[in-house]
C-alpha cells in the first residue's frame, strides 16, 4: 500500500503515531474515536531495524490500530533533508513488512513543543530525555487528529 493522505486513512479506529529519530522512535496511540493521543513508549533503535519494527507491530496489533501517522521532519523552509529521507525510509521498511496505511505528518517543532511543555512542568533533564520522544509522537498524532476533526 502506498503512502496515503491523512483523509485517506481508514475512517474509524485507533491510530498509532511515530516520531522517528536516529536513536529512538517515539510511539503514541489514539483512542478508537480519535479524540486524544497518548504517549505510549520510546523504542530505542539498535543497529538493526527489525527489532524496532517488531515492537511497532506488536503495539499496533495490541491497540487494534488501523493506520499509522509518521512524523516527517521537514525543514523550516519546507524542504526535506536527510532526516525526512530517513523517515520516508522507515515508512518504506514498515510497508515492506506489512500492508499498513501510513500518512506522513509535518512534524516541524513537535520535539520543541514537547520539550517546552516539559520545561514548563519543571521536569528534570533526566526525565525529559526519558520521555521526550514518546511525547513528541503524541504531539504529532494529536496534530493529525485535530486536523481530521477539523476537516469536513
Amino acid at each position: 500500500m502506498p503512502l496515503v493522505s491523512l483523509q485517506e486513512l481508514p475512517p474509524k479506529g485507533a491510530l498509532l503515531g511515530l516520531d522517528p529519530g536516529s536513536k529512538a522512535i517515539g510511539v503514541a496511540g489514539s483512542d478508537a474515536n480519535r479524540l486524544i493521543a497518548t504517549a505510549l513508549e520510546t523504542i530505542v533503535r539498535g543497529k538493526k531495524l527489525a527489532p524496532s519494527l517488531d515492537r511497532i507491530f506488536a503495539i499496533y496489533d495490541q491497540r487494534q490500530s488501523v493506520g499509522l501517522v509518521l512524523g516527517l521532519p521537514v525543514n523550516m523552509d519546507g524542504t526535506e533533508g536527510p532526516r525526512a529521507q530517513s523517515a520516508r525510509s522507515l515508512a518504506l521498511h514498515i510497508q515492506r513488512r506489512r500492508d499498513i496505511p501510513i500518512a506522513l505528518w509535518d512534524e516541524r517543532l513537535s520535539s520543541a513543543g514537547a520539550e517546552r511543555a516539559l520545561l514548563e512542568a519543571d521536569t528534570s533533564r533526566a526525565r525529559r530525555e526519558e520521555v521526550i520522544d514518546k511525547l513528541a509522537a503524541a504531539w504529532i498524532l494529536q496534530g493529525a487528529l485535530d486536523r481530521l476533526h477539523a476537516t469536513p
